[in-house]
């Protein structure tokens, strides 16, 4: 048995919709149901979900839907990225849409109480511009700062961790990079809130994922992370390790050589593949990974790491990773 503790957005098992396909990738789920598919998976044993659910499904069911397929709660993701909040959430120019948006993470906030769960998710992504002249900047990160950082006032005893990507919904996101999302963070002067690190978004950004996470465990501010795999043009969301094999290993040795622990969390949205197959083949490929981590040669990597000796350091790894 695997010592980690795997996880997956109970979005990994919806129904997809986009602009085209806007009949949907199959039949509508509900909740009960992506909880019943998400216990179908090999060695899952947490799930983040999203809130408000459909009002036809109490909490008390809920519950009942999670110890049936023995799991937990890691986080409750509060939708602050419909509609509602095209504008914005926190950064919403309507003040009562910014108390709107307050009120619906402070119900999350009570959810995450209710579960037990680790912390609340929060990803602004109507939060940003997308035109050059259409915001007051400094407005516009102010209310961005503001309005995480009085919410964990208010709730001082949960942990909030912000996941920052690139664009889209937006195209210029309030939290856009790991760097801004730090420099936010240590302006609202709170110490319950940190980062959520989506390998993906990182990517995406055109960041390292592995420095991002070193930066973030620098200043004692990863909370959580999330993993799948993208071809860095788009936040494709496709199975972890598909892609980039060889950046998702350097992201875990950076986590087990930080000493951090933590759920492996998966955001991945298979729209035409089973969900359930794409939640396990990404699981026994994370596993490969932390045996891989025990096999790595980790004095030998430190030195050719000290010398810079990028050939040396991928030999190491890949005969770790690949076995040749």
């Amino acid at each position: 048995m695997s010592k980690l503790t795997f996880g997956a957005g109970i979005w990994h098992f919806a129904t997809y919709v986009d602009r085209y396909a806007t009949d949907g990738y199959g039949p509508a789920k509900s909740l009960i149901e992506m909880i019943d598919l998400a216990g179908k998976v090999r060695d899952l044993s947490v799930v983040d979900i999203n809130a408000p659910w459909s009002a036809d499904v109490s909490v008390d069911e809920v519950e009942v839907a999670l110890k049936r397929n023995n799991l937990s709660v890691i986080g409750i993701t509060p939708e602050i990225y419909n509609r509602e909040f095209s504008k914005g959430a926190f950064t919403n120019p309507d003040a009562g849409i910014r108390r709107r948006a307050n009120e619906v993470c402070n119900d999350a906030a009570n959810l995450v109480r209710r579960f037990g769960a680790s912390y609340v998710k929060l990803w602004p992504g109507q939060d940003g511009w997308d035109y050059p002249f259409q915001v007051d900047h400094k407005q516009l990160w102010r209310h961005s700062i503001e309005g995480i950082g009085e919410l964990a006032s208010q709730n001082p005893d949960l942990k909030f961790v912000i996941e920052y990507k690139p664009r889209e919904p937006r195209v210029h996101m309030s939290y856009g990079s790991m760097a801004r999302t730090l420099l936010g963070i240590e302006a609202m002067g709170v110490p319950n809130v940190g980062v959520l690190l989506d390998f993906g978004h990182a990517l995406f950004g055109g960041e390292s994922p592995a420095d991002s996470a070193q930066l973030a465990i620098d200043h004692g501010r990863l909370f959580g992370m999330d993993v799948n795999d993208n071809l860095r043009a788009w936040d494709d969301d496709m199975v972890a390790g598909t892609v980039h094999p060889i950046e998702l290993f350097e992201f875990f040795y950076t986590l087990r050589k930080n000493n951090w622990e933590g759920v492996w969390q998966l955001d991945q949205f298979p729209f035409r593949e089973d969900c359930v197959e794409a939640a396990d083949m990404a699981i026994d490929f994370l596993k490969h990974i932390d045996a891989s981590l025990d096999r790595l040669d980790w004095d030998a990597l430190a030195a050719a790491q000290n010398r810079q000796d990028a050939m040396g350091a991928q030999k190491i790894a890949r005969q770790a990773l690949f076995g040749f």
